[in-house]
């Protein structure tokens, strides 16, 4: 991933305690995928959050986006903030990351926490990640995209329950556009495959499996907890979007597993 270091924003990093690192989802940034569980998770973490390449404010490289490089990348960004050693978050496609980071990255990284995650996407999902590419190249008529993304990211029941105005509310924010880079994220769906990976997890792993999730569905998160040695699998009655629909039950469940670790990847300093 060539990238000029300069131009690499510093990643978010707050909290106190053992590291903990956010791997966030395709076509999307930290705010989005963690902003309303990164308060609580810093109560007991140094969270570092950094954006991919071609999120926020990260350029994205001069050729495809790997997932390798992606994963290096993510470690990077902790070890520059000063986090030698952490737990990895990992959501949607951000699980992908972070089983590839703890397989290339043994040495640093304590434990995974995979929310709404998958090892390589099925020929459902495939068909999800093409539509919404293909929706996305439609630049002269963004609300079909906007309600596509709002059928498969909410969950049934939630979206049932939303009001004229909040539905509109949400497909304003659609509409407005997504990151930069986020068909070359997508992209990525082409090749992502960590099933191999799995069987070589060695740290304790809490697999969060949303019920209603349309675009990773159940079977997914069963592949990934049947996969990896030990791994616990828990479920939330919601869709994709966990932070928008459960964000305390996303919370609780990820502070449980933490707290539970052993205390390592701890910075020596405060932030």
């Amino acid at each position: 991933m060539d990238i000029d270091a300069g131009l690499i924003p510093d990643p978010l990093k707050v909290g106190k305690g053992p590291g903990l690192l956010l791997a966030h989802g395709a076509g999307s940034d930290i705010q989005d995928s963690y902003g309303p569980v990164i308060e609580r998770l810093s109560a007991v973490s140094t969270v570092v959050g950094p954006d991919f390449p071609g999120s926020g404010n990260c350029p994205l490289p001069q050729g495809p986006l790997t997932l390798n490089d992606t994963a290096d990348y993510l470690v990077a960004s902790a070890v520059r903030a000063g986090i030698e050693s952490f737990t990895i978050s990992g959501f949607s496609m951000g699980t992908a990351v972070a089983v590839r980071a703890a397989t290339r990255h043994r040495e640093r990284v304590t434990g995974l926490i995979l929310s709404s995650g998958f090892a390589y996407p099925n020929s459902r999902l495939r068909l999800v990640i093409d539509t919404w590419r293909a929706l996305a190249r439609d630049t002269g008529n963004p609300r079909t995209l906007a309600s596509y993304l709002s059928l498969v990211v909410g969950g049934p029941q939630w979206l049932d329950g939303r009001t004229p105005e909040e539905v509109e509310e949400q497909l304003a924010l659609f509409s407005a556009g997504m990151p930069a880079g986020a068909d070359a994220q997508l992209a990525m769906f082409d090749h992502i495959d960590v099933r191999e990976d799995l069987r070589s997890i060695s740290v304790p792993t809490l697999v969060i499996s949303p019920l209603a999730d349309l675009i990773t569905t159940p079977l997914h998160s069963r592949e990934l907890a049947d996969g990896i040695p030990h791994a616990e699998l828990v479920t939330l009655d919601c869709g994709h979007a966990i932070a928008a629909e459960r964000p305390e039950a996303w919370a609780d469940a990820m502070t449980k597993f933490l707290t539970a670790l052993p205390r390592t990847g701890e910075p020596a300093g405060r932030p």
